[in-house]
Parts: structure tokens; sequence; C-alpha cells
């Protein structure tokens, strides 16, 4: 289940064995390249070489799914805003640039441990010591934003099915307040654990 809500999955893969660093300097050049493509069929190329990685990760088709799931009605509301001001071509290739920059960055978050994590952009976040930040405590923020993504992404599937098995799908209030109150019992509880650590001021 570590796998459904975006933290590491344990393995022996290549991937897994790579450093943090090199990883995410890969995750910057891969989106990087993914702006400069523009034909759907080089785009094409570049989900089916995202689809064998996840495969060299080893890291399960559940937990690939995962990662993109969260996007996929944002997705299918981007291909059809782009539709109206663009050709399908255009749209297409919008659409899936994001999908793959999502399932990329999934991919590093499944195969890095957290503290390697958070080691590696600590040391890249060094300089802003001259302006008088923690580059600790900002490595940490980071990392506790990208952890939080999948665990709301899932809140929300969670409520969502919750809903279709009441019969109000379409009610808007019995979406938002299981959704809020989760949340907020999500940010207490992250909060009781960094207190725990000394890490509440």
């Amino acid at each position: 289940m570590t796998g459904l809500t975006g933290a590491y999955v344990p393995g022996g893969s290549i991937l897994h064995r790579l450093p943090a660093g090199a990883k995410l300097a890969g995750l910057a050049v891969s989106c990087t390249a993914l702006l400069l493509l523009r034909s759907p069929a080089a785009l094409a190329g570049a989900a089916a070489a995202v689809v064998l990685l996840y495969a060299v990760s080893g890291v399960g088709a559940a937990a690939a799914w995962a990662q993109v799931r969260p996007v996929r009605w944002f997705a299918v509301a981007l291909f059809c805003v782009q539709l109206v001001f663009a050709d399908l071509p255009a749209a297409a290739s919008s659409t899936l640039r994001v999908v793959l920059a999502v399932a990329l960055a999934g991919l590093v978050t499944l195969t890095t441990r957290t503290g390697a994590l958070m080691a590696c952009l600590e040391r890249c976040l060094t300089p802003v010591r001259f302006a008088g930040l923690d580059p600790f405590r900002l490595s940490l923020l980071l990392s506790l934003t990208l952890r939080s993504v999948p665990v709301m992404a899932d809140l929300v599937t969670r409520v969502r099915d919750a809903q279709r098995a009441r019969g109000v799908e379409r009610s808007a209030r019995a979406f938002a307040v299981p959704l809020v109150v989760g949340a907020l019992r999500h940010a207490d509880a992250l909060g009781e654990a960094l207190a725990a650590r000394g890490l509440d001021d």
C-alpha cells in the first residue's frame, strides 16, 4: 500500500541504487526534454521510455497507476481546453507532457528514500544560508509538500468512493466536508509528529 501513496517502495533495481541527486537531475533534464518535444510521435516514444523505466524499477503496476491517477480528470479537462484553442495533435501533446512529468516525479519518490531525498535537497539549498534561511527546514518543507500531494489525492479518492457508496456523489457538501476534515486530521498528525521531533518552532 505504500506505493499507492507515493511513498518509497523497497527494491534492488538500478533506479533504487542511483543517488538521489542523479535522479533529481535526471528528472529536471527529462521534464525539460518533454517541453522541447513537439510531435506526438516523439512524445509517444517518451511515454514508452517512461513505461520501460517503471518496468525496470519493479515498483508494480498498482503503484505506477497510482502516480498518474490523481491527475486523470485534470488531464481530460486540459485536453478538452487545448482542443478548443488548438488542433488534436497539439492537445494530445500538451496533455501527454503533463502526465509524463507527473509519472516521472512519482517514479523518483517511489525509488528514493525520504532521508536521501532530504539530504540531497539540503545540499542543493546550502547557498540559502547566506540569506539567513535554514537549508534543512527548506528541504523538509519541500519533502513534506511532495509527500502530501499523493496523500491528498488518495483522500479525494476515498471520499469519492464513500460518496458513491452512499448515493450522494453529486452533493458538493458531502464531498467538501469529509475532505476538509480529513485534510485537517492529516495536518494535525503531521504537526504532532514534527513537534515530537522538536521541529515545531
